[in-house]
């Protein structure tokens, strides 16, 4: 068994190794436009600013009756309520129009959370990537050396194949911590993200159902063809830009990947057809939530887009090699692989 204080012990066990990258960690990609309950808590004090008081307060704003079961404790819980105190005290303290607030509530909460969020996964990654080189380099020497000890000692093929992939974890793990970019930290976003998406959207929910003032005001607050936001949107174009607007992110970024491992290709597809699915949800939820939805997704798109400019990688100092004109070049690749 390989160890460094064996009675033989193998150099590349004893260097302070440096790996650069790791395989699993490639496919880690970024995608903004969520949260979570403890971001909303941020500004949960502009409940009180527009004289709703405690989260009590808001729950008799949304104490309508929901589904049964999971999805009424989920509609009803805490850190629906608190997104519910920030999208009624953005709009009473802006004084804007709820389809207006509502946009400016989503700006503002992608912003301020996800998108630093989203840097710091960009780092995450950008450090991984840089292992990938040196790890490269470490295996071909641990190979070497257990093909050495196999020999001293008789190990089989199986045993072999054990020996080195355990001390190649190893080590591994002893670069991401040395680093402090273990992989698992590039999936923050999405763990943030999802649940303050829910949050949001079911807070407009219920405040779009409520039988209250605050519904009132919604189902007139809307704009252009959707004047009624407590309403879906009949001409289901809220819904189909939604789609549209979704597949674009999936289509833009996945031409970034010049060879997809199987495990991308099935995730890009995965969300391709999600994002396709979401077109007839959209089109049956109130158009306050169609909105919001809208209005996240082209927030996340803009910032994936501003993250690729090369003055940020600059001022962010990511090692990464990345093209001087990155907007020309996604231009290019999607003109190229669906117009030509």
């Amino acid at each position: 068994m390989l160890s460094v204080g064996g009675a033989v012990r193998s150099r590349i066990l004893q260097l302070p190794v440096r790996l650069s990258g790791v395989e699993m960690s490639s496919g880690v990609r970024r995608l903004s436009g969520l949260g979570s309950p403890s971001e909303v808590e941020m500004f949960s004090g502009l409940g009180r600013l527009s004289g709703l008081g405690s989260p009590a307060g808001v729950r008799r704003l949304s104490g309508g009756a929901g589904a049964a079961g999971w999805y009424s404790s989920l509609s009803d819980s805490a850190p629906v309520h608190l997104s519910e105190h920030l999208l009624v005290g953005v709009q009473q303290v802006s004084g804007l129009p709820w389809w207006l607030s509502i946009i400016v509530a989503t700006l503002t909460v992608r912003t301020l959370i996800t998108l630093p969020l989203a840097i710091y996964q960009m780092v995450i990654i950008a450090k991984v990537e840089a292992l990938q080189a040196e790890i490269s380099e470490l295996a071909k020497r641990l190979r070497y050396e257990v093909s050495l000890r196999a020999k001293e000692r008789g190990w089989t093929e199986k045993q072999c194949r054990f020996q080195f992939k355990k001390n190649l974890r190893r080590i591994v793990s002893q670069l991401y911590i040395r680093e402090n970019c273990h992989p698992f930290k590039a999936s923050l976003l999405i763990w943030v993200q999802l649940p303050l998406w829910i949050s949001l959207s079911l807070a407009l929910r219920n405040l779009s159902l409520d039988q209250s003032v605050l519904t009132t005001d919604m189902a007139s607050g809307g704009t252009l063809w959707f004047p009624d936001l407590t309403s879906p949107d009949a001409t289901w174009i809220l819904p189909i830009c939604l789609g549209l607007t979704n597949l674009l992110n999936v289509e833009v970024f996945s031409l970034q990947r010049v060879s997809p491992s199987r495990f991308q290709r099935i995730v890009t597809n995965s969300v391709r057809a999600v994002s396709v699915l979401m077109i007839p949800i959209a089109a049956t939820v109130p158009s306050s939530m169609a909105l919001y939805w809208l209005t996240s997704s082209l927030v996340g798109f803009g910032h994936n887009l501003i993250l690729r400019s090369p003055a940020i990688l600059k001022i962010l100092r990511l090692q990464t090699v990345q093209s001087e004109s990155p907007y020309r070049d996604i231009l290019s690749a999607f003109i190229s692989k669906y117009f030509k």
